[in-house]
């Protein structure tokens, strides 16, 4: 699984203007119903009651929210790079400002969590956080979730 199945050009965001966690998901839902064509609310509380049951601010400035809704058809993904750090209540108590939206069909199981993996994989490398910090349009950080590792070609 790649993140270019996972993530559209539209699903990309470069300077999100949010004050914090709770505004920041409304955010991502309200743009989540965009590209899914779900209802904003439905996204939004699927997203609130996972993180009621722990946040999902991984740590070193990166949250990866993610949710399961039945209506949806297949794993959609949505990226943001927030204007400025929030508290999201992450694992390692620093600010988050990469934010990784994940939904899933109910059913989607294994697949869920594979692109749970490959999101946190990508992420987790200190270069890549630092090239999607320093990139200002949507396009260039696209182009750095998407781009294929030299190894895998």
């Amino acid at each position: 699984m790649e993140i270019a199945d996972l993530v559209s050009p539209r699903g990309v965001t470069a300077d999100l203007k949010v004050t914090c966690k709770r505004q920041a998901l409304q955010e991502l839902a309200h743009k989540a119903a965009d590209v899914t064509g779900l209802e904003e609310r439905a996204i939004l509380d699927v997203l609130l009651e996972r993180e009621r049951l722990g946040t999902t601010g991984v740590g070193q400035g990166i949250a990866i929210p993610h949710g399961r809704l039945k209506e949806l058809k297949r794993i959609c993904g949505l990226f943001a790079r927030l204007e400025q750090p929030v508290d999201f209540e992450a694992v390692d108590a620093q600010p988050v400002d990469l934010v990784f939206l994940l939904l899933a069909p109910e059913g989607a199981g294994a697949d869920h969590l594979k692109a749970l993996a490959r999101v946190s994989r990508l992420l987790r490398n200190a270069a890549t956080r630092e090239r999607l910090r320093a990139s200002t349009t949507p396009e260039a950080i696209y182009a750095l979730l998407t781009e294929r590792p030299a190894h895998a070609a």
